[in-house]
């Protein structure tokens, strides 16, 4: 059973901080633009909003479409649960697609008939057979994939696992692993289904600061990385990328924003080579992995899938960072973001990109530091470690649900617009101690104003204390103004469930946000 060890990627230099400290929670992010707010920008006044309010619809659409949020079961543990009752786990929770580290029978029987989507794995262990002898990946494929096929609906075959990392004398037999699996697949007809790609870690990068630098090291570029790239786009699959800004961030706590390592606001870190502002860390590793691939040629139709990312919610001494509240945002935002359609980076703004977290289970007998056996989004016994909503807007079934509808329960129409029941969804309250709602910098100005002015318009938020002079004008920036508004609406919807989204323009703490001399009330 393969360990999928977590890799340390090569951290950044240090990066500033945000201007603004606000609590941890769960949040939906969109794909960071720089954002300078100005004084007539961020001044929310009726006539405004209503002059907006034709275009509110369209500004609220996703961008790009929405990629998918799968999770990574890994099994290295003692005390799972047996495979029939994971996966009602996985349709409770509305997990649609898994990936796995082997091709497990039971596993995959399961999985049958579920509509869930399956990527299976080749171990590294198997790479030098199946690399050396085509009738070994036939039989491997005919075994584990078309055996299950399309009961079970496997979409994608991992060939190896994080080989440059972990297994560097089977380097050189992963592409001819991968040719040999996929001309397998060719064979039963199976090509067009399912697609052939490994998972690399960012150790693969020679250089990943700053992103514009990002160049795979000499040993990998021409013979491994060109050659695997040039397969991806003939077979019309995509390059995965196991991300880690945890690692990056713990050993560096010093000098990397935690919140630029959250998608939580903060001030962005330019990269003075392509001109291009940063506003969280995942995105600046994966547009270095992206600037290493455009130094081997033009592979812009080959997309990228995130197949492990994750944040430990509990780690030894010397883990700064893992805990369970920067597990639930890190995990969080980026699921809303993802299914929110705003997963590109600023290398790629347009991209959608599915993302699997590592992982879905604690696994007790993984080795390494205390964080190894602490990444799971479930404890062993199915209850939650903290909250990640896998569906956009319905809330989270072991948390009690909630009454979104699939629209943040704001209200909006999905075709007509916002409507003017205000009403909140379901009465289920976010928490039942203090809890504030603030603006999600890194969705940019136009959705942050759009969101700001349907607050003080339609949603009926106060916003006297943010006109010029006011108690709360200062600081004036559009994000400050936009807490202001976001939390009055928040407050007076009773803190339920989907009164604190604006379609991902906002997000809950549970720490007192300070913006200047003006502090957000916790009730209205």
């Amino acid at each position: 059973m393969p360990i999928n060890p977590r890799t340390r990627p090569f951290p950044p230099p240090p990066q500033p901080g945000g201007s603004l400290t606000f609590g941890a929670g769960p949040s939906c992010s969109a794909s960071p633009r720089p954002q300078q707010s100005t004084a007539e920008q961020s001044m929310a006044l009726p006539r405004r909003a209503l002059l907006l309010a034709a275009a509110l619809p369209l500004l609220f659409l996703c961008p790009a479409e929405a990629g998918g949020v799968g999770v990574n079961y890994g099994r290295v543990a003692n005390n799972l649960p047996n495979p029939p009752a994971v996966v009602q786990l996985l349709k409770q929770q509305g997990i649609t697609q898994v990936k796995l580290y082997d091709a497990e029978p039971t596993v995959l029987r399961a999985l049958a008939n579920t509509g869930i989507k399956v990527v299976v794995a080749l171990p590294n262990e198997q790479l030098a057979a199946a690399a050396s002898r085509a009738s070994y990946a036939l039989l491997w494929v005919r075994r584990n994939v078309a055996a299950y096929y399309p009961a079970t609906q496997i979409q994608g075959i991992a060939v190896g696992n994080e080989v440059f990392a972990t297994a560097k004398n089977a380097t050189a037999q992963l592409v001819p692993a991968m040719a040999n699996v996929h001309a397998a697949l060719a064979r039963l007809g199976l090509d067009n289904a399912i697609k052939v790609s490994s998972p690399v870690a960012l150790t693969a990068l020679a250089t990943s600061y700053p992103s514009s630098a990002g160049v795979f090291r000499e040993d990998l570029a021409q013979p491994v990385m060109k050659p695997m790239l040039d397969f991806l786009a003939q077979t019309g699959s995509y390059l995965m990328v196991n991300a880690y800004p945890f690692f990056a961030y713990s050993g560096n706590a010093g000098d990397i924003s935690l919140d630029y390592a959250l998608f939580r606001p903060n001030a962005g870190v330019l990269d003075s080579g392509n001109g291009l502002k940063y506003y969280s860390l995942l995105d600046a590793q994966l547009d270095a992995v992206f600037a290493a691939v455009n130094r081997l040629g033009n592979y812009n139709a080959v997309r990228v899938v995130v197949s492990e990312t994750g944040w430990p919610s509990k780690g030894d001494a010397g883990e700064a960072g893992a805990s369970a509240a920067n597990a639930a945002a890190y995990n969080g935002n980026l699921a809303r973001r993802v299914l929110s359609g705003n997963a590109g980076t600023p290398l790629r703004p347009n991209a959608d990109m599915d993302v699997y977290l590592f992982a879905l289970f604690n696994e007790n007998q993984k080795p390494g530091p205390t964080s190894e056996r602490n990444y799971g989004v479930f404890y062993p016994n199915q209850q939650k470690v903290y909250d990640v909503e896998f569906v956009l807007g319905r809330g989270s079934p072991a948390a009690g649900g909630g009454g979104s509808q699939g629209n943040g329960g704001l209200g909006w129409q999905e075709n007509g617009g916002p409507s003017t029941s205000g009403n909140p969804p379901s009465g289920v309250k976010v928490t039942t101690g203090e809890a504030w709602c603030v603006a999600n910098a890194i969705v940019g100005e136009q959705r942050l104003l759009a969101a700001l002015n349907y607050a003080c318009g339609e949603g009926g938020a106060d916003c006297k204390a943010i006109q010029p002079g006011a108690a709360c004008y200062e600081p004036n920036t559009m994000v400050a103004h936009a807490s202001y508004a976001f939390n009055d609406y928040y407050q007076r919807k009773g803190r339920t469930i989907g009164t604190c989204d604006f379609a991902g323009a906002a997000y809950v703490v549970n720490q007192p946000p300070k913006m200047g001399k003006c502090d957000l009330p916790s009730t209205v």
